[in-house]
């Protein structure tokens, strides 16, 4: 029978080791490793020419070759060298996948969306196994992982049951690190960069260069039984932003006359405005500085005695920490009548908005802040396969990993006066500049250290614990663990029939525990209520706002500040409900028991190969948090202060989870593909935590179970938390891909649909049990129903797209382009989620509609260089909001230009050694975003300039 060969090329890429293969193909292709590991060449199939594959070149070759040869649907990339990603950073990489988008977080690529899902959807394997994450969701922040240690990334878009409980509504990216048996020879690499950002340091006492340097070492000892890889990676990046952020937009409203009637505001030209005008309430802009440094390690073992036992261990490890330097001026607007001005004069009105306005006796605060990110990922692996014989293979793989996150977050506050109307005011025109913000033109010299005092000049604090106007700084202190044991056992039986080629089923058990602790505390001077020039040892030369029209701020060393002991710190958790319930844990356990089969045969003449697969899912969740009402005196008034009692919740279920993956080989390299799959992706973590904030009504406390049950709203509990009972999302997809295969390159055209069900609203109203907290309460003889604001799993919906892929050598275009080419993507998604048959269509998260990538690259004699174009329409994005809680926002399109040049000097006589130049964000494209899908809201826009990078590596 005829069976699909791969193409000559493949079959070389194969062999060099590119590939994932099991230990016992592996070993089979030993021989050909080594023919082939003094030099990557291939025959051309056709001409019989022998070709040297190199640099970027090679790695398009190789991932064509991956994504030929996989079952599935599947999306990849591969390093150019050990140590060497096509791009700067594992996200940027990803992001230029067909299908895929990146959203940015502080200027570079953090997180990922696949197929128009976001990154709360798809989940993330190193080596296979399940990564836990720093974040507050399941979502992976890819620039944890230092691109130097991974080798290879596979993007699968259709399941298979083997994932195990990996599947991502999305996809599955699988990151891997190097394998040394395969490899086949040793290698040590060293590369080392500068880098500078192309805005300066905008802090005076911050850097605008960095560097990063890496160190790989990969060998074979003991007859090539041994194979040992390690990698050394460690960067220290400058970043810079501009930072434009409104508190929001109020419609205007009306003013009064001298007898205090309502009466419309008046423009500069005596016009009278519509009420509902829009104006901005108030501004919060920054000059940001960032450090960010990151270690990373990885290592690898291979032990291969035999043809009948392989043993792989492999250890990753990532320390990272981002230091920011903040200053900037909070400056209340509309919001700010009543409390920290005498009202705005509006000057100018364009299209419904304010665009101009005069700010009166205004009170602007100036912010010296620091945020410090630690946190540290580590993950380990043991893999063990015995083949029993020529037909049976045993797996037993065990894995660890671990995230820990630390936030810490100071503000340091300075004004003209304490408290609301106390000091020097403020009559400065305030003008918008579309989405580039306000400028200012203010009556005060800010960067005056004898005007501008130590202290709160807007009463902030709580009025309990915290007199109102003692509010002279702040410390946000959330701190993140999540941790993960696996372990899988699985066998192979191989089979020898007309249809089926291999029979593999196994089980995999896996526990998570995720909790956040989250806590805040109010700085206030020791010298309440005095106001205290900055200490001359502290203060630093002034901080340009220039693009907020401000020359200069005051400056002082915020963290030199804090540590002296000049203030004290009181817990905001002892007031404020939001702080008590944003802390949780979160415990799974998930039992997944899975079967597959391998398809090899021929249909009507044409060879179909494939897998068949069925997974059963059963998952246990639980949950403990805080349930947390306002604290009553006993007369039943609130004192202010709240009270906090044990929460817990849970739930279980099992799903059952089909997939078909097909290939069929219509042509000579040529092939249709059909996948068919039911998958799920469980809730984020935050969602199932059982903390809540609650009411008693006492008025209610009479309220009848029948009462309830025909009017919800007569209970006397209520409030909004999370919901431990979430059941998880649930998708129905098929896929169809073409894609035509030729030499150095291919075409490729896929469409897909998804059904969607049980999906995750995360605003709803759901009835929540408070036996536990009547219990608490002591509270007896009251219904234990109650209405809260929570997640709730939702019923139908849809997410649908097409995609569209060249990899175009110009060599087939005519021989005088050779070393020329092109990679050509483009996507389009859309999607219609609903909460019933009359609500309005739920934007889902991280949904853009168009996603378009190219990349131009010549490679010849040495030299290389590509320059890369990304595009992705609006999208909805997530970012950090107050207190530094996520919020979501609707994100504006943006165009991403990056470039690469670097030359060999093997060409020149001097072997291992190259040179290359490396720029990000050539254009400087902003970061900009939008409330209420209304574009005059603009929320946040951020420039963050260009960043070079200038490095050397070198191979002994």
């Amino acid at each position: 029978m005829v069976k699909f060969k791969p193409t000559s090329i493949a079959l070389a890429l194969l062999a060099s080791g590119t590939m994932a293969v099991s230990f016992p193909a592996m070993a089979a292709e030993a021989e050909t490793q080594d023919e082939q590991k003094e030099q990557k060449v291939v025959k051309d199939k056709q001409t019989g020419v022998t070709v040297t594959v190199t640099g970027f070149r090679e790695s398009l070759q190789k991932s064509a070759a991956m994504k030929k040869n996989n079952s599935a649907i599947v999306e990849t990339l591969s390093a150019e060298d050990i140590g060497k990603l096509p791009d700067v950073s594992i996200a940027e990489s990803l992001a230029r996948l067909p299908g895929l988008a990146a959203q940015r977080l502080d200027g570079r690529a953090n997180v990922i969306s696949i197929r128009g899902l976001g990154p709360e959807l798809n989940m993330t394997t190193l080596n296979g196994r399940e990564q836990v994450t720093i974040g507050d969701s399941r979502a992976v922040e890819f620039d944890q992982y230092p691109s130097e240690m991974i080798n290879e990334v596979v993007v699968y878009k259709t399941p298979n049951a083997a994932l195990a409980t990996t599947q991502g509504l999305g996809g599955t990216t699988d990151l891997r690190t190097i394998k040394p048996l395969a490899l086949g020879e040793k290698k040590i690499k060293a590369t080392a960069r500068l880098e500078q950002n192309s805005l300066g340091n905008l802090n005076p006492d911050t850097d605008d260069t960095g560097e990063r340097f890496s160190l790989t070492f990969v060998d074979q000892f003991a007859d090539d039984t041994v194979g040992i890889a390690l990698g050394l990676s460690h960067m220290n990046s400058p970043n810079q932003e501009e930072r434009w952020n409104a508190w929001g937009y109020p419609t205007l409203g009306l003013t009064t006359d001298g007898n205090g009637n309502d009466i419309p505001y008046q423009d500069r030209d005596g016009n009278d405005i519509d009420p509902d005008t829009l104006v901005i309430g108030g501004a919060k802009p920054y000059v940001r500085s960032s450090e960010l440094k990151r270690t990373g390690f990885m290592g690898v073992v291979e032990y291969v005695p035999n043809a009948n036992y392989a043993m792989t261990f492999d250890a990753f490890y990532s320390d990272f920490e981002d230091r920011q330097t903040l200053r900037g001026i909070e400056i209340p607007l509309a919001w700010g009548g009543g409390w920290s001005n005498n009202g705005i004069t509006p000057l100018e009105v364009n299209d419904g908005y304010v665009t101009e306005l005069q700010v009166n006796n205004g009170f602007f605060q100036v912010r010296n802040d620091m945020n410090i990110r630690d946190a540290e990922l580590q993950a380990y692996g043991l893999n063990n396969v015995f083949t029993i014989d020529q037909n049976w293979e045993v797996e037993a793989d065990l894995s660890y990993s671990k995230a820990d996150r630390a936030d810490w977050g100071l503000e340091s506050y300075a004004g003209t006066g304490r408290g609301n109307f106390n000091g020097i005011g403020d009559n400065a025109i305030v003008s918008m500049n579309g989405t580039r913000g306000i400028t200012v033109d203010p009556t005060i010299n800010y960067a005056d250290p004898n005007v501008l005092l130590l202290g709160g000049n807007l009463s902030w604090g709580n009025g309990l614990t915290v007199p109102s106007d003692g509010q002279d700084g702040f410390i946000n202190n959330p701190w993140v663990q999540d941790e993960l044991t696996a372990l899988k056992f699985s066998a192979n039986r191989a089979l020898s029939n007309d249809y089926f080629t291999n029979l593999e089923f196994g089980v995999n058990l896996s526990e998570r525990d995720k909790f956040k602790r989250d806590k805040g505390s109010f700085l206030t001077l020791n010298a309440y209520p005095q106001m205290l020039a900055v200490p001359s040892e502290f203060l630093l030369p002034a901080t340009s706002l220039g693009f907020l029209g401000i020359d200069g701020m005051l400056s002082y060393d915020m963290l030199g500040l804090y540590n002296s002991g000049v203030y004290n710190e009181t817990s905001e958790n002892l007031t404020v409900a939001s702080r008590a319930t944003n802390s949780w844990d979160v415990s799974e356990e998930i039992t997944t028991a899975y079967f597959k089969l391998d398809v090899d045969a021929m249909l009507g003449g044409t060879n179909v190969r494939g897998d068949l697969g069925l997974q059963i899912v059963h998952a246990d969740q639980s949950s403990t948090g805080n349930a947390v009402r306002p604290e009553e005196d006993s007369n039943g008034d609130p004192t202010g202060f709240q009270e906090v009692y044990v929460a817990s919740g849970g739930a279980d279920y099992t799903e059952v989870l089909p997939s078909i993956n097909l290939a069929f080989e219509v042509a000579d390299d040529q092939l249709i593909r059909v996948g068919l799959a039911r998958t799920l992706q469980r809730p984020r973590m935050d969602q199932l935590n059982a903390s809540r904030g609650f009411n008693f009504n006492a008025a209610n406390a009479n309220t009848t179970q029948a009462e309830y049950e025909q009017d919800p709203t007569r209970s006397p509990w209520s409030g909004s938390g999370g919901n431990p009972q979430l059941r998880p999302w649930l998708m129905d997809q098929i896929d169809v891909s073409y894609e035509n295969y030729f030499d150095e390159g291919y075409f490729s055209a896929a469409i897909y649909h998804k059904h969607l069900e049980n999906w995750i609203n995360d605003n709803s109203t759901v009835e929540a049990d408070f036996s536990a907290t009547a219990d608490s309460l002591g509270i007896d003889g009251v219904i234990t129903q109650g209405l809260i604001s929570a997640p709730e799993n939702g019923s139908g919906g849809y997410v649908r797209g097409g995609e569209l892929t060249l990899n175009l050598p110009f060599a087939m275009i005519s021989e005088s382009l050779d070393g020329f080419g092109t990679v050509l993507s483009f996507s389009y998604a859309d999607s219609e989620v609903r909460e019933d048959s009359e609500s309005d269509p739920i934007r889902l998260q991280g949904l853009s509609r168009k996603v378009a990538n190219g990349t131009v690259y010549y490679e010849n004699g040495g030299f290389q260089f590509r320059t890369s174009v990304r595009y992705r329409s609006d999208f909805l994005g997530e970012v950090t909001g107050l207190s530094l809680a996520r919020t979501t926002v609707t994100v504006q399109a943006e165009t991403l230009v990056d470039a690469q040049v670097s030359y060999d000097f093997e060409q020149s006589g001097v072997e291992g050694l190259s040179v290359f130049l490396q720029a990000t964000n050539l254009t400087d494209e902003p970061f900009i975003s939008y409330s209420n899908d209304d574009r005059r809201q603009v929320r946040d826009h951020q420039v963050y300039g260009r960043n070079m990078m200038l490095g050397v590596s070198y191979e002994f």
